[in-house]
C-alpha cells in the first residue's frame, strides 16, 4: 500500500481552525463580560428604585396614620387597610415602571414564529389599581397625601 505524503496542509488548517476558535472564544468572553456589567447596572438601578419606593411608601403610611389619628379612628382594621393601600402604592409604581420600560405595546413572537404587537397588560392593571386605591381612601374617609411639588411646579406668584 502506498503511503500518503505529509504536506503540512492539514496541520496548517488545524492551526487556522484553532486560531479562529480561540478568536471566537475571546469575542464571546468579551460579550459575556459586557452583558454581565449591564446586568449589574440594571440590578443597581433596581435596588435604588426600590429604596426610593420604600421611602415614598413610608411617607405615605405616616401621613395616612396621622389622618386616622386626627379623626380618632383606631384599630387593627384601619392599620390593615393602610397596609393594603401601601401595597397598592408599590404595585402601582412597579406597573408604571413596566410601562416606562416596555411601552404601551410590546413585540413578541407567536407560536408560528411571526412577530406580533400586544398591548401591555400593565396599562389595564394600573387603572384597576388606581381605582382600588381610591376606594380604600374613600372607605377610610381619607385623602391622598401630598407628595410635595414636583419638578417645575411651585408657588409662582406674580
Amino acid at each position: 500500500m502506498p503511503t500518503k505524503k505529509k504536506t503540512g496542509k492539514k496541520s496548517k488548517n488545524k492551526e487556522e481552525i484553532f486560531k479562529e476558535q480561540l478568536d471566537n472564544i475571546e469575542s464571546n468572553l468579551e460579550i459575556a463580560e459586557k452583558i454581565q456589567k449591564k446586568e449589574q447596572e440594571i440590578k443597581k438601578e433596581e435596588k435604588k428604585r426600590k429604596k426610593n419606593l420604600e421611602k415614598k411608601a413610608e411617607i405615605i403610611r405616616k401621613d395616612l396614620q396621622e389622618q386616622l389619628l386626627s379623626q380618632n379612628k383606631f384599630g387593627k382594621q384601619f392599620e390593615d387597610m393602610i397596609e393594603d393601600y401601601i401595597f397598592f402604592v408599590k404595585l402601582k409604581e412597579d406597573l408604571q415602571y413596566d410601562i416606562k420600560c416596555n411601552g404601551l405595546r410590546y413585540r413578541t413572537m407567536t407560536g408560528n414564529g411571526y412577530p406580533v404587537d400586544k398591548p401591555n397588560e400593565s396599562v389595564q392593571n394600573l387603572v384597576k389599581i388606581n381605582a382600588q386605591m381610591f376606594k380604600i381612601l374613600q372607605d377610610l374617609e381619607l385623602k391622598a397625601p401630598d407628595e410635595g411639588p414636583k419638578e417645575g411646579e411651585g408657588d409662582d406668584l406674580l
